[in-house]
């Protein structure tokens, strides 16, 4: 558009040299076009480089908000808190631990006089305490021939949970039903609460305050539904677990004899 200005301009001025209107005159003719046409250059160039900057802000202000959209990070929960428990649960929590007994899957200690789960991942980590419902029966054994034997045929003194180490892993049960067999030949399973008979008051015995009534089961561990669908079966739907039952009447060492090397094993660490 500038080029053509001056051309035009330039054939003003030889018109009016040669119509003899004058130089002066000439330049008047001229200079007002010129003053347009650099105005319009510089105005369209002003109005580029403002669509410029501004397209270059929104550029950096969606910049900016992606960038800090992708900075967020989740928030996570903290670790839960071991809470205090008996001397021969703690004792079997570190023998678990500084002996790796567990072999790298995750593991529940059943304290069976507190009639308390306390839950762990492979890692030891603390997942979690619930508390269950045990065999009516007080002892560690199982009678011999139990797990054959129909529910009706079974007595009040052998309906007991035995103690030990048991790999417990899925399988079926009467009624087609999954459970986490911990014993299998003496039909002990760990699975959620029943509440089939409703004179048992299951669910009740689990949210009392004290163990006390905590005794209902024919040797079966029981915990509650939400505990057991939500945070126990995940953990052990692939490879299972370990159980560690402890006992009753029993000692923890006559239980579990490795445990008595418990303070050799931790001098072994920590040397």
């Amino acid at each position: 558009m500038l080029d053509t200005v001056i051309m035009t301009s330039a054939g003003l001025f030889r018109r009016a040299c040669l119509t003899g209107i004058g130089v002066g005159l000439a330049l008047a003719l001229v200079a007002p076009q010129a003053a347009l046409a650099g105005g319009a250059t510089s105005g369209a160039t002003s109005g580029a480089a403002g669509k410029s900057a501004v397209s270059t802000k929104s550029r950096k202000a969606k910049a900016a908000k992606r960038s800090g959209t992708k900075a967020a990070k989740p928030v996570e929960a903290p670790p839960l808190l071991l809470p205090p428990q008996s001397e021969p649960t703690s004792r079997m929590i570190a023998w678990i631990v500084a002996e790796h007994d567990n072999a790298g899957l995750p593991y529940v200690v059943i304290d069976k006089q507190a009639a308390s789960l306390l839950l762990f991942s492979g890692k030891g980590e603390f997942l979690g305490q619930a508390p269950v419902l045990l065999g009516v029966g007080v002892g560690d054994d199982s009678s011999p021939g139990v797990g054959a034997k129909d529910l009706s045929d079974i007595g009040p003194a052998e309906r007991t949970t035995p103690a030990g180490r048991f790999v417990a892993k899925f399988g079926r049960a009467f009624g087609h039903q999954r459970v986490i067999w911990v014993d299998y030949a003496n039909s002990v399973a760990l699975h959620a609460v029943i509440t089939t008979h409703k004179s048992e008051h299951r669910v009740d015995r689990l949210l009392s305050p004290t163990p006390d009534d905590n005794r209902i089961s024919f040797g079966c561990i029981n915990v509650g539904t939400k505990f057991y669908t939500r945070t126990l079966t995940p953990l052990f739907q692939k490879k299972g677990g370990v159980v560690y039952i402890l006992p009753d009447t029993k000692s923890l060492d006559d239980v579990f004899p490795r445990v008595r090397l418990l303070p050799y094993v931790g001098a072994a660490v920590a040397s």
